[in-house]
């Protein structure tokens, strides 16, 4: 048999094993587009002169199944100074088997806001030659100079994972912990294998489904199937046990290093503005309120992420020279100035809620994305943003409701504690509309009142707008009816307090009001509120995320027009349980007629088990929409 013959019948088979694979993943994924047939990372956990470090190798294989594959043909990786890249090699496989390379990678930045530590570049590149039945190959090995920066390992992506592997090769005499987190934990697959000198963890995931995505769910990790993993404890060249990373207490050690080099000092400057901002102030809490108010106002939030720039706070007098900062420079400036007012003041690592993590449950820096300040007073601690520059006091900002801080209270002291919730009462919203119908249409006058993060949010928008965009702005805010709502002339009532606030506006609304044999028919539900918002269930497995837990009253008052009487006043209805809940009531009281509408929400998470309950509210809520009232003259 000759030498061409032989790579030809290989090449053929080859093509032919490749073509049934194709075939049964599609049957496995009818629709989908792209694959991962195979997606392999394997750590290798080391010592280097008392320091460990990993390896880290991956192999990615991309099954194309598109006529237009070759539109989903861009693919990219990513690399930081905690994750240096050594080698990488891409290529192509086409259906008859043949290896096409890659000659072409591009490497940017790729920095993230959501991330305060990272210094991201992107290697992105186009698998070439790429058809429908095509498998595009990546390999990529990098090292890890810094192991208590892991990331987390995702099985799940956002198209289907055929096969997953995470592997972890470390020293026997180590101790590596790990959680499985998301959705359907039970799908990992654990193995531990233990050889002469050391250990293998294995997880394997197998024919997942690609992740849903929903504008109104959290975060991807707080469903998304993966693995945190983390060294305990080392053994080093002397054979001594040394704690790595476990539990708090390891967390605090290696974020206090970030804090105890600064702020030893405090610069003429910084004295005589602190000076300047508590010579009046009789308690801490006016202090506090002061000196808040001075960073809000005064000192510009600049992202900085740039390796442990990322991580280490700038010194108090440096920011306050500048005028700018990251969030751990705001907290920097901020627990400085309290400090020399003689006010409690500490640093606080805290993450935001878009990551679904406890400290008390996962001690690793995975865990935070954020840093604050905390102050202590009478009334117990108050959480400052000095980011949030339109923020009120004593209220923390709605992404860390609820979200553990770590809080440095000593040289050698912390504390975990959790950032309070604002109650549903205390973000409350009231509507209200009066309307009139004249010859030219209806006529109106809207009030809107509002507290809480419903005041702060609104507070915000209006002040950072200029007079053009806050009327358009206002012009959607405050629709009601129809798309032929037009705004009057309006009028902000200043509260002098971010947490209230209140708009007083006129408006017009043409053709709303319906006249039939004489007799003038017209909803008062100008809002329909949660049409079309039935959750997608079963099907859907991810939470509903919510802002913040609210009340809201919508009134309609209709003035009965002279010569006029009602001659239908629809009934009320109310429904509530256990999730939430409405209620809606008419009632005709001098010469007016009345629709009060009352909603709540007591969730900032709604767990899927929940959604039936959700669903059951709105075919209560729905069909009162239909409801009219009619007018016929005396």
């Amino acid at each position: 048999m000759s030498k061409t013959f032989i790579t030809v019948f290989t090449l053929f088979a080859a093509a032919q094993l490749h073509a049934q694979s194709a075939a049964e993943i599609r049957t496995l994924f009818p629709g989908e587009h792209l694959v991962f047939k195979e997606n392999t990372v394997h750590y290798t956990f080391k010592l280097h002169n008392g320091e460990p470090y990993a390896e880290r190798r991956e192999i990615q294989e991309l099954l194309f199944l598109s006529p237009n594959a070759v539109y989903l043909s861009r693919f990219g990786f990513y690399n930081s100074s905690f994750n240096e890249l050594k080698e990488y090699e891409a290529y192509t496989i086409t259906p008859e088997g043949k290896k096409v390379p890659v000659k072409d990678f591009k490497t940017t930045e790729n920095r993230s806001r959501s991330v305060f530590y990272d210094d991201i570049k992107e290697t992105s590149f186009n698998f070439p030659s790429v058809t429908d039945g095509s498998t595009g190959h990546l390999e990529v090995t990098s090292l890890h100079n810094n192991l208590r920066l892991l990331s987390a390992h995702y099985f799940s992506r956002n198209i289907p994972v055929m096969n997953g592997e995470l592997k972890i090769t470390f020293p026997k005499d180590w101790v590596v912990k790990y959680r499985v987190k998301g959705n359907n934990p039970e799908r990992v697959i654990f193995s531990e294998e233990k050889k002469k000198r050391e250990t293998v963890y294995t997880f394997r995931i197998s024919r997942l489904e690609k992740d849903q995505n929903y504008p109104d769910a959290p975060d991807n990790s707080y469903y998304a199937l993966h693995v945190a993993f983390y060294i305990e404890s080392i053994t080093d060249e002397k054979g001594q046990r040394v704690k790595w990373l476990g539990t708090p207490d390891d967390l605090f050690r290696f974020y206090r290093g970030f804090i105890s080099h600064i702020n030893k000092d405090t610069s003429p400057e910084l004295k005589t503005i602190t000076d300047s901002l508590v010579k009046n102030a009789p308690t801490d809490e006016a202090k506090a309120r002061n000196i808040y108010s001075w960073v809000q106002q005064h000192i510009k939030y600049v992202a900085f992420e740039n390796g442990m720039e990322g991580f280490i706070p700038r010194d108090a007098n440096l920011v306050c020279s500048r005028r700018y900062g990251d969030c751990k420079d705001m907290a920097s400036i901020l627990t400085k100035m309290l400090q020399y007012a003689g006010v409690p003041a500490y640093f606080a690592w805290i993450g935001t809620r878009s990551l679904p993590y406890d400290y008390t449950e996962l001690p690793l820096p995975i865990v935070d994305n954020h840093m604050i300040a905390a102050v202590k007073l009478d009334t117990g601690f108050v959480f400052l943003d000095g980011t949030d520059s339109h923020g009120e006091f004593g209220v923390p900002p709605d992404h860390i409701q609820g979200k553990e801080a770590l809080v440095v209270t000593g040289e050698n002291d912390y504390k975990i504690i959790r950032v309070p919730v604002m109650d549903k009462e205390k973000n409350f919203y009231t509507d209200t509309t009066i309307l009139r119908m004249t010859e030219k249409g209806i006529q109106g006058t809207i009030k809107v009142d509002m507290s809480g993060y419903f005041a702060i949010n609104l507070y915000r928008i209006m002040n950072q707008a200029d007079e053009k965009d806050r009327e358009k702005f206002l012009n959607g805010y405050l629709s009601r009816g129809s798309n032929k709502f037009r705004l009057g002339t309006y009028e902000i009532v200043e509260t002098g307090n971010p947490g209230r606030y209140s708009l007083v506006s006129q408006f017009e609304l043409q053709d709303f009001a319906r006249k039939v044999a004489g007799e003038w028919y017209l909803n008062l539900n100008l809002f329909k509120f949660y049409e079309h918002q039935e959750i997608d269930y079963p099907r859907r497995k991810l939470p509903v995320e919510f802002d913040f837990k609210n009340e809201r009253r919508y009134v309609t008052i209709m003035e009965i027009p002279e010569g006029y009487k009602l001659t239908y006043l629809p009934p009320g209805k109310s429904f509530h349980n256990e999730v939430w809940g409405f209620d809606l009531q008419y009632e005709e009281q001098n010469n007016r007629v009345i629709l009060t509408q009352r909603f709540e929400n007591n969730h900032l998470l709604l767990p899927v088990e929940k959604f039936q309950a959700w669903n059951k509210v709105l075919e209560n809520l729905l069909p009162t929409y239909k409801e009219t009232i009619s007018l016929a003259k005396k």
